[in-house]
């Protein structure tokens, strides 16, 4: 019987595996797909030649994540790769705000468009080179965060610390527009709020888009070398090489639970997996509670609240093998490994709107990826492997659009969705069209049936916005891991602090079952903060 049970294989499981199994724990991994990696997997389903990531591609917050780094992945195999350039946000007059490695070439590039804003830049950069760090470590750990808070409060303190976090709770089209004048920063801020579902009115959206742009500036959006499944193949290796059990194909039915307290789970097949500590369960709030637990077994509060849980948008992904780079008329795009595509901050705005009220955008904002760019393995020298995505609402009511796409998804709409996409690209890029050699589409649906986290293609398991952050994540009153059944622990971005692939759910539910146990559990140097 295994000390610990984690339902599924993406990197928050992997991750509480892990520590767990550190701790001197026995740990069996249940994932219900035939692979694990959850949204960290590549392939090579659009063309045998290129490698093709699935779900996410860059990942700056897995290099800024204390927990991961911590892991010592580079030991298991795993080697980071960076583009020339960060990101790039071109626009159609031939302009382009560009996120460069370095603050400097950043600043200058932005001193274009209004020549203080160079400084504006280097101010904010200064300013998150002096509480970015303890921010992180204060982010990734459980809440409420008691030694980095403290220890970010006094740096605070010291900064004018009512000023940032007044800035940091700003919708980002008001922080972009007391903090530059130009349109290049403002453009950097507002497309890094939009990698999640914070649009330019949201309040707290300046916050979600500054801290990606420092993390931008300071750590890059790195991709693994060889494609995403290179991240999760060094969890699985280092977590094998602990001990740990993992089982894919393994689809966890339920959560078995006597007297209070979660025992073990039961697989799809009738197997019974018991659980001599703990569960640990890295799926979506809403399927854990009400599939696998029962209501039966929750505080009548706890189900009324789940009815109000708030899924983040639905995603729409084109992949694509490109015969050639990408033709940007807009210099600053060349080289980049992200690339934003929105007619200026307005833009964004209306493409807000659209989805606010149900509206299939009739000009998608597009996150574009040339993954070539940022790491030459992905396809044959002189090509690109290269991939979009845009946000969609999760309840279609119209079309903005002139394809009358209704949220069925069948082949016919799927190829409509995809043909918006391509001409929003070509819009930047006159000929990109032409040098698709192949494509593969993945509507909302179909990213669900990949990974069942991602309900409906809401890749951060929930909204970001901020009625469902810290103490209202998942549900008002929760923040931790630890749920109203003994033993069992939320470990999925569905708990505090939320989406990316930085591990910090999985390593908050792993530290939590650690703890229940009493001083006599034995902690590896790696949980130690």
């Amino acid at each position: 019987m295994p000390d610990a049970v984690v339902i599924g294989a993406g990197p928050n499981g992997l991750v509480a595996a892990n520590l767990l199994v550190d701790a001197g724990w026995t740990v069996e991994v249940l994932e219900a797909q035939n692979e694990p990696g959850g949204a960290v997997r590549s392939d090579r389903g659009v063309h045998p030649d290129y490698i093709s990531d699935v779900f996410s591609a860059f990942y700056p917050l897995a290099a800024a994540s204390p927990v991961i780094a911590r892991l010592d992945l580079a030991a298991e195999g795993l080697r980071w790769s960076h583009a020339p350039r960060v990101l790039a946000h071109p626009l159609l007059d031939g302009r382009c705000a560009v996120l460069e490695r370095r603050v400097q070439d950043t600043s200058a590039g932005l001193a274009e468009f209004a020549i203080a804003d160079g400084d504006a830049w280097e101010s904010m950069y200064r300013t998150w080179r002096r509480i970015g760090p303890d921010l992180v470590q204060a982010l990734f750990t459980p809440f409420p965060p008691v030694r980095a808070g403290l220890r970010l409060t006094a740096k605070l303190r010291a900064t004018g610390g009512l000023r940032l976090a007044r800035n940091l709770a700003l919708p980002v089209r008001r922080l972009g527009e007391e903090e530059f004048a130009g349109e290049g920063g403002r453009l950097l801020l507002a497309g890094n709020a939009l990698h999640a579902d914070l649009t330019p009115e949201a309040a707290g959206s300046g916050g979600f888009g500054w801290l990606m742009s420092m993390l931008g500036q300071s750590h890059g959006f790195p991709v693994p070398a060889g494609g995403s499944s290179a991240l999760t193949a060094a969890l699985v290796s280092r977590f094998r090489h602990r001990g740990g059990v993992l089982r894919c194909g393994e689809r966890v039915a339920s959560v078995v639970v006597r007297g209070g307290t979660a025992v073990g789970v039961r697989t799809a097949g009738g197997e019974t997996v018991d659980a001599l500590r703990a569960v640990l369960a890295d799926t979506s709030a809403p399927s854990l509670y009400r599939d696998l637990v029962g209501e039966e077994h929750l505080p009548a509060r706890l189900v009324r609240d789940l009815e109000r849980f708030h899924w983040d948008f639905a995603t729409f992904k084109v992949d694509w093998a490109l015969s050639g780079p990408v033709p940007w008329t807009a210099r600053g795009a060349i080289g980049a490994g992200t690339v934003h595509l929105a007619d200026g901050v307005d833009g964004l705005t209306r493409f807000a709107a659209q989805l606010a009220t149900g509206h299939v955008p009739d000009e998608p904002f597009t996150l574009f990826g040339q993954m070539t760019t940022a790491d030459p393995r992905r396809s044959p020298a002189g090509t690109e492997s290269a991939w979009a995505y845009t946000h969609l609402p999760q309840r279609i009511t119209a079309d903005a659009g002139p394809g009358g796409i209704t949220g069925r998804w069948d082949a016919g709409e799927q190829e409509v969705m995809a043909d918006r996409i391509e001409a929003q690209v070509e819009r930047y890029a006159p000929g990109f069209r032409t040098l698709i050699r192949a494509r593969r589409i993945l509507a909302p649906a179909t990213l669900q049936a990949l990974d069942e986290n991602v309900h409906n293609g809401a890749i951060n398991n929930g909204t970001t916005a901020l009625h469902q952050q810290a103490i209202f994540r998942p549900t008002p009153g929760t923040g931790r891991p630890e749920t109203p059944v003994k033993g069992l622990y939320l470990a999925s971005a569905a708990a505090h602090p939320g989406g990316g692939v930085h591990g910090a759910p999985g390593a908050n539910a792993a530290r939590a079952a650690l703890r229940r146990h009493g001083p006599h559990t034995l902690f590896h140097r790696a949980q130690r903060v």
